[in-house]
């Protein structure tokens, strides 16, 4: 057998169906064999291989045993000449497999091969060849020089920036999303070393590849799509932590004692360098402008108090306690009106801070009338304040907005201009799924593939696609996986990734579209980073908000009961909510089994309430619950109940 193709996946089940779509067409041709190795994954992904693709050779292991040792499950068991290790967010050429395999065997020096490859943008990923990280070229890359001088030959050695992008050359690194190894070296050299869990494993192996005596090459004679970064945050301080500790037992490994005391002190120096940066920098994003809101609404009270003091009193009317303790207890509670209202989420929503403030004043009037005469100052002064702030805040925002700085820009409410690449019968089968995401698109036309694709809603040929983006200002390009090959697919990304033009690719018979960095259609929606609600943090979390919650619900139940017809429900809800017999946010109830979610509570609400007049068939409902188990987060649970107040007296069947 010429090539076994082995696939580690975890919880990527709609880029792993994607992927495997690529590599059948590619591995027709070949005498082969796929392995999908899945690492316990809960999204559904082993009965996916299991019912899509039964030919696969599907490890199911029980646990996450780490990327090394599922490759190497796969590996013992492979009967091809050629090993390839392919990660589940790639899509590959139909001559990828034939190319390099061709080339491996004209090159007998050749242990080990990586490609070219780009992201989903069309954008060239420059770790598709890297050089051996050694400490001093550690150093370049930690520190910044590797970005400052790439065509240097010295600063340059980590990402190999000053080797051309196009041209075939000896690498000292492949990427392990695309490896393809001569088994009889692998035989030589050993398999994937275990220590590593995830990071690590390609750099130890592509340097035990060059001990042995062999080559690794950078073939850029075909292209992959890699779409990195769907999985791992690699700004976060855990992946600082791992990807570095990772290099730590690399130094250790193979360098000498003293170099690798050298390379330990260096990356330790980085690890500590990097996450304080990382942290200081989350930090300054999460705190800045509330801050700064925070100080434009005080400046605009040291004009308006003695604005008001003039108009209606004496100057200095109000003792200095009201600047001094009441005016920051007033622009405190705005601030957290707003964080709970979502309006520091981005991009930015206006209207959600304009209720956030109005919930603040509501608040503080509450507040205002319940404590003791000498600490109420000015009720007038409360509402020109939010006044204030409701002006001053919205106007900061469109400022920001026009200036065009990064992160401000408004949400854009146009909907998406959409065309989509296909023959007709498939075309209409992604325009008809395109139409039930939230994402709302404009469908503004196909684009033919042949003549005979000539029916009244195709606007142009594939030959004339640059002119059909610009005159049609299209936004997204889908294009129909099953009607066009995934060659042409990446010769078009390449082509027009100076656009301004988003891509995405709907796999044929699939109810997914993938794309790079879009979270609202089918396929992506499920593949954020996972902060699950198994873990016992979260759980606290959320048990600590609905009794949090539920008691504020009845200290504000005389204001707001009012609002519900079912009265005797909304005080059930709320005593049970107190005592933990159910939650204010649970899974969508429907017919489907919640066996390998986390046990939750019943809620009263359900993430189906973002997404109000859209119809959920029961595969929907699913793959909602799983987002919600696996990416847990507060803020989601208050945009769900901001989102739905007016059902929180709704009956459960708890």
């Amino acid at each position: 057998m010429k090539l076994s193709v082995i696939i580690v996946n975890y919880n990527v089940k709609h880029f792993l169906e994607q992927c495997l779509h690529s590599v059948q067409k590619a591995c027709n041709d070949i005498d082969s064999e796929i392995f999908v190795v899945d690492n316990n994954s809960v999204d559904g992904s082993c009965n996916l291989v299991k019912d899509k693709f039964p030919e696969v050779l599907l490890i199911e292991n029980n646990e996450n045993y780490g990327f090394s040792y599922a490759n190497n499950q796969a590996i013992k068991q492979a009967k091809g000449e050629y090993i390839l290790l392919l990660n589940p967010d790639t899509v590959v050429e139909e001559d990828t497999l034939k190319k390099v395999t061709g080339f491996m065997d004209n090159t007998p020096d050749a242990g080990g091969l990586g490609v070219k490859m780009i992201d989903g943008k069309g954008n060239f990923l420059p770790e598709s060849k890297r050089g051996l990280p050694t400490p001093w070229v550690a150093f370049y890359k930690i520190f910044g020089l590797s970005a400052l001088f790439p065509h240097s030959k010295k600063f340059g050695k980590y990402h190999l920036t000053y080797l051309p992008d196009d041209e075939i050359n000896q690498v000292d690194v492949l990427a392990g999303a695309f490896m393809l190894l001569r088994k009889s070296v692998l035989e030589k050299v050993g398999l994937l070393d275990e220590t590593f869990f995830m990071y690590g494993e390609d750099i130890d192996l592509s340097y035990r590849i060059t001990q042995g005596g062999f080559k690794n090459y950078y073939f850029p004679e075909t292209t992959i799509i890699h779409y990195k970064g769907e999985s791992t945050k690699k700004g976060s301080v855990n992946y600082v932590r791992v990807f570095y500790k990772a290099m730590i037992i690399f130094a250790k490994k193979h360098f000498s004692e003293g170099k690798a005391r050298a390379f330990s002190l260096l990356i330790n120096i980085a690890i500590y360098f990097r996450a304080t940066l990382a942290i200081l920098s989350r930090l300054f994003s999460l705190v800045y402008l509330p801050i700064l809101d925070a100080l434009v609404i005080f400046m605009g009270y040291l004009f308006l108090t003695p604005y008001w003091e003039n108009q209606k009193f004496m100057p200095d009317y109000y003792p200095p306690e009201f600047l001094l303790f009441a005016v920051p207890v007033y622009i405190l509670i705005w601030i957290g009106g707003i964080l709970i209202s979502g309006g520091y989420k981005k991009p930015v929503k206006p209207w959600y801070i304009i209720r956030g403030l109005v919930w603040g004043t509501v608040v503080i009037l509450l507040a205002y009338s319940l404590i003791d005469e000498k600490y109420r100052f000015s009720r007038a002064l409360i509402l020109l304040g939010a006044a204030w702030a409701v002006l001053s805040l919205s106007a900061l925002r469109l400022l920001f907005n026009f200036a065009r700085i990064k992160g401000f820009q408004f949400e854009n409410n146009n909907p998406k201009r959409i065309a989509i690449i296909g023959h007709p019968q498939e075309a209409g089968r992604v325009k008809e799924l395109l139409l039930q995401t939230q994402i709302l698109p404009e469908v503004v036309g196909y684009v033919s593939l042949v003549d005979t694709d000539d029916t009244r809603e195709y606007i142009g040929t594939v030959e004339q696609i640059q002119e059909i983006i610009k005159i049609n200002r299209i936004d997204e390009l889908v294009f129909c996986a099953g009607n066009i090959s995934s060659g042409k697919i990446i010769k078009a990304m390449l082509e027009l990734s100076k656009l301004k033009v988003d891509f995405k690719i709907a796999p044929p018979e699939s109810l997914s579209i993938i794309g790079s960095n879009s979270i609202h259609t089918a396929g992506d929606l499920y593949v954020i980073n996972i902060n699950a609600i198994s873990k016992p943090g979260n759980r606290v979390v959320k048990r600590c908000f609905d009794f949090t919650l539920g008691l504020m619900a009845l200290i504000a139940s005389p204001f707001i009961i009012w609002l519900y017809k079912n009265k005797k429900q909304f005080f059930k809800n709320v005593f049970r909510t107190i005592s933990g017999e159910i939650s204010w946010v649970g899974y969508i109830p429907g017919p489907h089994s919640h066996d390998e979610l986390p046990v939750l509570k019943e809620g009263i609400l359900t993430p189906g309430e973002l997404f109000p007049g859209i119809k959920l068939d029961d595969t929907k409902k699913l793959q909602l619950n799983i987002l919600y188990a696996r990416n847990y987060s507060l803020l989601n649970d208050l945009e769900i109940i901001f989102n739905a107040l007016r059902n929180i007296n709704r009956k459960t069947d708890a």
